[in-house]
């Protein structure tokens, strides 16, 4: 959470997904007092989103109208009820489809023929819609396209009940009032590692007769950490780039292809800040619809002409008295990686254009996220007692991508060495 615009801006997590008892950083913010009045409503706990919540909006199309919500409801319920229909393949060893993007295309094909009752324009419309959708699906899912998504492994993701909520003084006044209750220097910051060995013998320096330490933790500063175990919480895209000299030895074969299967995406943030307001106040998101889109044909692969027809819309920042009159627009995948490369004065430019036009891991499986998420030494028949273990959401296999999942992770490494301070010592 950052200062920006007239208040703050949440540069990466935005929301608690599916804020209910079962969510470990829903009841942490309650307890802590973080979280506004709505939030902590018991109906609110009982809403049941499936992941995309209901927020109160409006679709614009690229032809400068409110499109109309009854054929834009119908197709949102036809892509939903085919995300839901993936479920079916969980734990199958021969899907009809490598992924979701192919299964999902597949079957709006098979409904083209009776879609909008067989008028062609309406028709043309609803396909321009769930090509939306599956832009919106890519932003959840983190990937540059659904086609990257594998389909069996789809359904394993739980979504918990509950409205979508925000934290009133950002997200990082969770992290705030966690690190109030550790010891002052528990916690070291700017304190980049350099290399984890393990699977050693380390000694303190200067005392080669006392005690030994299996992993030693270099720093980028020349500083270094001796330890009995490490838990690693890098995200899976630092892993992914860094794994072959971030761990000495290597980490074992099986480990590391599990890191190579599991998909990463890019996902980005674009924070539009008005002096007043053109959107309606009821209104908390607006929806962008290309009309000339359609699931079934190849998007156009220009990045540097269209990257911003990725953008999935805006959402309005609530409430107006914290944040200002905001939009906040999300983008996903190699578009979004264009972005990156593009000057805050060009991105507001196509910002601007898209505004002035609306209104004015295929080949991964959840088995690679329980292998990342095995602890090393795996072998348990090796006597040593385990080095590294491995947190953060990539590692949880129900709650990837969120922040919950992140912290059951953790959580849960945390008690394996509980469990394992806890066992008898071997003879």
């Amino acid at each position: 959470s950052l200062p920006a615009a007239s208040g703050l801006a949440e540069m990466g997590a935005h929301w608690i997904h599916g804020p209910s008892p079962g969510n470990p950083v829903f009841c942490l913010a309650s307890r802590y007092g973080l979280l506004g009045p709505e939030a902590a409503r018991e109906e609110n706990q009982q809403v049941e989103a499936g992941g995309h919540p209901p927020l109160p909006s409006v679709t614009y199309g690229s032809s400068g109208k409110v499109l109309n919500p009854k054929a834009v409801r119908e197709a949102r319920d036809l892509f939903y009820a085919l995300l839901a229909s993936t479920r079916a393949f969980q734990g199958s060893k021969e899907p009809p489809w490598p992924s979701v993007g192919q299964y999902v295309r597949a079957e709006i094909a098979r409904t083209v023929p009776t879609m909008a009752g067989g008028q062609e324009d309406a028709r043309r419309l609803q396909l321009a819609v769930l090509a939306a959708c599956l832009k919106l699906e890519c932003c959840i899912s983190g990937t540059h396209s659904m086609d990257l998504v594998g389909l069996e492994p789809f359904g394993e993701y739980v979504s918990l009940p509950g409205l979508d909520c925000t934290f009133p003084g950002g997200y990082s006044s969770l992290a705030e009032r966690l690190l109030s209750d550790l010891p002052e220097g528990t916690v070291l910051f700017n304190k980049a590692v350099r290399t984890i060995h393990w699977q050693g013998s380390f000694h303190e320096e200067g005392d080669d007769g006392g005690r030994v330490f299996p992993v030693r933790v270099e720093c980028e500063d020349g500083d270094v950490f001796l330890a009995d175990h490490v838990i690693i919480t890098v995200p899976l895209g630092f892993l992914k780039e860094r794994h072959q000299e971030f761990f000495q030895p290597p980490l074992p074969e099986r480990k590391a292809q599990a890191i190579r299967n599991l998909g990463f995406g890019t996902n980005n943030k674009i924070f539009l800040e008005f002096e007043q307001p053109f959107w309606e106040p009821e209104q908390q998101l607006l929806e962008v619809v290309w009309e000339d889109e359609s699931p079934l044909e190849e998007p156009d692969a220009d990045l540097e002409a269209n990257w911003f027809k990725k953008l999935i819309g805006f959402v309005v920042l609530q409430p107006p008295e914290q944040h200002g009159h905001v939009l906040c627009g999300f983008i996903a995948g190699k578009e979004s990686e264009h972005m990156e490369t593009l000057s805050d004065a060009e991105v507001l430019s196509a910002m601007t254009h898209v505004l002035r036009t609306m209104y004015v891991a295929v080949g991964s499986s959840g088995d690679d996220i329980d292998v990342l998420a095995q602890p090393l030494p795996e072998d348990p028949r090796d006597p040593r007692p385990l080095q590294l273990l491995f947190a953060g959401e990539a590692t949880h296999r129900t709650f990837y991508s969120t922040t919950h999942g992140a912290l059951l992770s953790g959580w849960r490494e945390a008690e394996r060495l509980n469990q394992l301070f806890q066992a008898p010592v071997p003879a």
